[in-house]
């Protein structure tokens, strides 16, 4: 029961704070750096789907999705294989040093960075870039000139 509190956690932690910077100890950067290297691009995209599953059930997004409960589930499935192969074989040595040496919380911290650069590599996307620079064509130049340099 302790080991599923700890994994659910971890989940939740990378979900809830995969935007903010982390701070961690050596162990905890080592399990973080096994993890983004080790981690292939399609592991990446299991991430990133995950991700984007739970994203998809806040009501302010709610709505303009609909992601069929097979879908969630097999998303859920394919990231809890993932993230047991990704600590109990591919990075268990750097996990277990993490864990016994800067606690539990590295384990949320080591995946907030693998879920920070999979976001990153998501937004790298050519289609991704291109539907965020619409935005520009919406703003007006001249209020954020004038906001970012105040008349003196």
């Amino acid at each position: 029961m302790k080991r599923r509190a700890i994994t659910f956690s971890a989940l939740l932690t990378l979900l809830a704070v995969a935007s903010l910077p982390a701070t961690a100890g050596v162990y905890t950067d080592d399990l973080s750096k096994c993890l983004v290297s080790k981690t292939t691009p399609e592991q990446k995209g299991v991430l990133v789907n995950w991700m984007f599953s739970a994203m998809s059930l806040n009501p302010s997004v709610a709505k303009f999705v609909t992601l069929p409960d097979a879908q969630r589930k097999a998303f859920n499935v394919d990231m809890a294989k993932l993230f047991e192969s990704l600590v109990t074989v591919t990075c268990k040595s750097e996990m277990q040093l993490a864990v016994r040496y800067e606690g539990n919380t590295a384990i949320g911290a080591a995946f907030t960075v693998l879920g920070q650069v999979a976001g990153r590599e998501l937004f790298s996307n050519p289609e991704v870039a291109k539907g965020m620079s619409d935005l520009e064509r919406y703003l007006d130049n001249d209020k954020i000139k004038a906001a970012l340099n105040p008349a003196k």
